[in-house]
């Protein structure tokens, strides 16, 4: 018998999870997700996949979140026709967010072939549209967790709870051995780790003694101060506060799923206690008011002690789901706040919006999530002083802040220690799900301490193991690889040339007169001359 694994995305990058697995009864993924972050990893979303879709029987889906699932509707499309297993939480989450996902595309696409028109450029198409989201809801079957099903002939399947979205799951594999007395391949795939002190649910739970674990690593490189609730709403009362001293918009980029939900609980906690002064909250995502429904619906699976019902039906929380209702945000004046997609600032709502209060120095921006390379989140972290939104330069002035509390991920520590809860892990460790010093951070803290340094790898794009032999053995894909693994964790030519322009017209905009930007345009011009 002969198992390989297939690293197809999420490899020394955040975004695009996806593994392949090829046992002798078929292939099975587990997560189908869209690249995000700079343009070239976001490319591959438009390119084939490096399989064929018709040829996948089963997709195990690990959670919502877009990076774990947003291809899925384009492998329906391909072909794929089997089904795709996850908690019915996730199902539901996924019938607003995939959707929703094509809905974007294809808004996004449309403004992008105007300008493509206007420069003579050729028009282009969407990954796939809103009908495809909707078609591909079609091959969802609801699994639960801790029990057993099968996957394939001969592989069977069970989920735990990963402590980090609703209906997030960790994924254990059974591979069955050969012969009576056949040992059979055990392999676990993390998803994304919950980190401890979660508002809405418990710790993440799986079992030990696997061959091989497959586990993320976004932040195992950071150690986070040990935080509770408490802490953690104390932290953004601050942040709420000197905002307010400011006098202008308090600016939320949030994931639309589980992150908005817990910053509306605990902002209207802080104002119904007092601790924070009252002021609209204004939730400008139609898919997050979705999703704070199926909250809703699921109330009862969250942890207790959380009124779920009563805080989420705040007079406080305003939802804007039209235009028009977005819009007339902007006509606001004062202290509000505006919770609006996307997280890394890449796409959405909040993109509007900060161009509106960016340049402004009583506006303040709270990044509540990671940030990937490329990403204008990230950028902003950084301290950029200018931005290129939609093609328009804007200034940064706004206070920029982070509150790192708010993750749902693990670090370092957290991550470490539920890789040695799984131990024996027999063969070795694969880290994905995280760039390169993150990656390097977690290595470091698992090698020698619960796994030998031998047994910790780090794949590249498209890499491929088989995982049936004494220690993972190699396959050469190289024929096959879509991307130079320097390509997938450095900041690309597109990021390059936005840096390179905003510079351009900053030593412009501060040369003396007229003649010395005429110096510094010919020098320009010159040095593309004698490229």
């Amino acid at each position: 018998m002969t198992v390989t694994i297939r690293f197809c995305g999420a490899t020394r990058t955040v975004t695009g999870s996806c593994f392949l697995f090829e046992a002798p009864a078929g292939k099975l993924l587990v997560d189908c997700g869209l690249f995000q972050g700079p343009k070239t990893l976001k490319a591959l979303n438009y390119s084939a996949f490096p399989f064929r879709p018709a040829d996948i029987a089963t997709v195990l889906l690990t959670h919502a979140h877009i990076d774990h699932s947003g291809l899925l509707p384009k492998l329906v499309r391909g072909g794929f026709g089997g089904r795709i297993m996850a908690t019915r939480p996730t199902i539901d989450l996924c019938s607003y967010l995939l959707p929703d996902a094509g809905s974007i595309q294809e808004s996004e696409v449309v403004m992008l072939n105007r300008r493509n028109n206007a420069r003579g450029r050729p028009e282009v198409t969407p990954i796939y549209t809103k009908a495809d989201g909707v078609a591909a809801l079609g091959s969802f079957q609801p699994v639960d967790y801790e029990t057993w099903f099968e996957a394939l002939p001969g592989v069977r399947a069970r989920y735990w709870n990963a402590g980090h979205l609703l209906g997030s799951a960790s994924i254990e594999l059974e591979f069955a051995g050969e012969g009576a007395s056949g040992k059979p391949l055990r392999v676990l795939a993390s998803g994304d780790i919950g980190p401890d002190g979660k508002l809405f649910h418990a710790g993440p739970e799986a079992p030990a003694d696997f061959d091989y674990v497959v586990c993320e690593s976004t932040y195992g490189d950071q150690d986070r101060p040990t935080t509770t609730h408490e802490k953690r709403r104390l932290r953004l009362a601050a942040e709420v506060r000197e905002a307010q001293a400011a006098n202008g918009a308090l600016l939320i980029p949030a994931f639309a799923v589980e992150r908005t939900q817990e910053l509306i609980v605990d902002l209207v906690d802080l104002m119904d206690r007092g601790q924070v002064p009252a002021a609209p909250i204004f939730l400008d995502s139609p898919l997050a008011i979705r999703a704070t429904e199926v909250f809703r619906a699921h109330a009862s699976s969250l942890e207790p002690g959380v009124d779920v019902n009563r805080l989420l039906n705040s007079p406080l929380l305003r939802c804007t789901e039209t235009t028009d209702e977005s819009k007339s945000i902007a006509r606001l004046t004062g202290f509000h706040i505006v919770i609006a997609a996307s997280g890394m600032c890449d796409a959405g709502r909040i993109r509007h919006h900060l161009k509106r209060w960016l340049w402004r120095t009583n506006g303040t921006v709270l990044l509540t999530g990671f940030q990937a390379h490329g990403t204008l989140g990230r950028f902003l972290v950084d301290g950029v002083k200018s931005v290129r939104i939609q093609g328009d330069e804007i200034k940064v002035a706004a206070r920029i802040r982070q509150l790192d509390e708010y993750s749902g991920h693990a670090d370092g520590p957290e991550i470490a220690r539920w890789i040695a809860a799984r131990r024996p892990v027999h063969r070795g460790v694969f880290l994905v799900h995280g760039e390169e010093a993150a990656q390097a951070g977690l290595a470091a803290r698992i090698s020698g301490q619960t796994v030998p340094a031998a047994q910790v790898f780090i794949p590249a794009l498209d890499d491929i193991y088989e995982l049936t032999t004494v220690a993972p053995t190699p396959v050469d894909g190289s024929q096959r690889r879509r991307l130079a693994p320097e390509a997938v964790v450095a900041l690309d030519w597109h990021n390059d040339m936005s840096k390179l322009i905003l510079d351009i017209n900053d030593r412009i905009a501060a040369a003396a007169d007229d003649r010395s930007r005429g110096v510094i345009v010919r020098r320009l011009r010159r040095a593309l001359e004698e490229e």
